[in-house]
């Protein structure tokens, strides 16, 4: 018998609130996190946009002196996690320590740091470097912090899987909880990549939006996308066991019963022809759920706004589907918050489950031209109720990485 694992807590720092509820109620309203680019100077970019965090306060959650050490990643994985752990309600002490664990994972790190200090040691020298370089810029550090902030001595990893950062790390961390190497698990994704070379990375190899209107730069599914628009944050989810949930009465979100991960085996930045290790990601996931395709009600997609990711994960969801894929609704989020990178699984984890728990699909913005190849329903531009028994949500990342994970209604 696999161990029952439910969702007991969301926490959250994104372009669109600074907490996991605020996010949610603006993803549901429509409104967007996407403005005009200001932690770096536009005009040395293609890309004139950016979906930056807003008015958020690392102080609220640790002190000056030791965020100081700290990449700004880590800052928001931080804050998020030790919001999830209070909407959880969930006391980690001597008597439990050892069976809560962290999986938290980065795409890129500490960029910010790397190029910051870099400078300093080619103005300055080594010795002028800071001593804390290496483990704030390491993309562990945020799983390393919020262990020593939170005393939980279990399961403690970091995985680094591109795009598929956060769902790969939620769903690892339930096979932990699942197998019963733990009775909880910190999950999620953290980045912080809006630095230069980040962001002249990505114009360099045309990833990114050159559409310079912050409302209309992410058009998930769209015939006139033309690439997707970076984003920051944090998305940490509560896993628990379901017989430790209710020993201690937790409110319970949803139930997370399935995960699939799979290799393209193509390209270092290219999705495999037609979503092929997406469609294995996702019938793994709904095989290790117990779930028919026609259970599935709603699938949070990739969906980055990119011309082959939008078009082949399309194809993929009519693959597993089949004549199902024209009865589910299908949204992206990025359409809002852009595009988190390594955190973009963990905030959308968030999106899923709150659709279950309220009934309210969120919706993809700016759908207003529709491209032939991408026919299905991608609840255009605004949320809508429905019974939400059933979701999957995608993550797909540089390097062939996908990842899929499969929440349900608690019974």
């Amino acid at each position: 018998m696999k161990r029952r694992v439910v969702v007991t807590g969301i926490g959250a720092v994104s372009p669109v609130g600074n907490d996991a509820l605020e996010s949610w109620q603006n993803v549901i309203a429509g409104k967007s996190g996407i403005g005009p680019l200001t932690r770096l100077d536009p005009d040395q970019y293609s890309a004139k946009v950016a979906a930056e965090v807003k008015d958020f306060d690392i102080e609220k959650y640790v002190e000056r002196k030791e965020a100081r050490k700290m990449d700004r990643f880590t800052h928001y994985a931080i804050a998020a996690a030790l919001m999830a752990v209070e909407d959880a309600k969930l006391k980690i002490d001597d008597s439990n320590a050892e069976r809560i664990g962290v999986w938290v994972g980065s795409g890129i790190g500490g960029m910010e740091t790397f190029e910051q200090q870099f400078e300093t040691f080619q103005k300055r020298g080594y010795r002028r470097v800071s001593p804390f370089f290496v483990p704030m810029m390491i993309p562990d550090m945020a799983t390393g912090q919020i262990s020593i902030y939170l005393g939980a001595k279990g399961v403690n990893s970091c995985t680094v899987t591109a795009c598929a950062t956060g769902t790969n790390s939620i769903g690892d961390a339930f096979k932990v909880i699942q197998r019963g190497d733990a009775d909880a698990m910190i999950a999620g994704g953290a980045e912080a990549p809006i630095t230069q070379m980040s962001v002249a990375g990505f114009c360099a190899n045309t990833a990114l939006s050159t559409n310079p209107d912050p409302q209309t730069a992410s058009r998930p599914f769209d015939l006139n996308r033309d690439g997707f628009v970076i984003g920051e944050g944090a998305g940490i989810v509560i896993l628990e066991e379901l017989e430790h949930a209710l020993s201690r009465g937790a409110h319970i979100y949803a139930e997370i019963v399935g995960y699939g991960s799979t290799g393209d085996a193509h390209h270092i930045t290219a999705p495999a022809p037609g979503g092929e290790g997406g469609v294995r990601a996702m019938r793994i996931a709904l095989q290790d759920g117990g779930l028919a395709p026609e259970d599935i009600d709603y699938i949070n997609a990739h969906g980055t706004s990119t011309p082959y990711n939008d078009k082949y994960e399309t194809m993929a969801i009519k693959e597993v589907f089949g004549e199902h894929a024209y009865k589910l609704a299908v949204s992206s989020t990025k359409s809002m918050t852009g595009h988190l990178l390594g955190a973009a699984g963990g905030v959308e984890a968030i999106f899923s489950v709150m659709a279950i728990k309220e009934g309210i699909l969120p919706p993809t913005m700016n759908y207003v031209t529709p491209d032939p190849e991408c026919d299905l329903d991608y609840v255009a531009n605004e949320a809508r109720k429905a019974n939400v028994k059933a979701v999957l949500s995608n993550s797909l990342g540089f390097g062939g990485h996908n990842a899929t994970i499969a929440f349900k209604k608690y019974e």
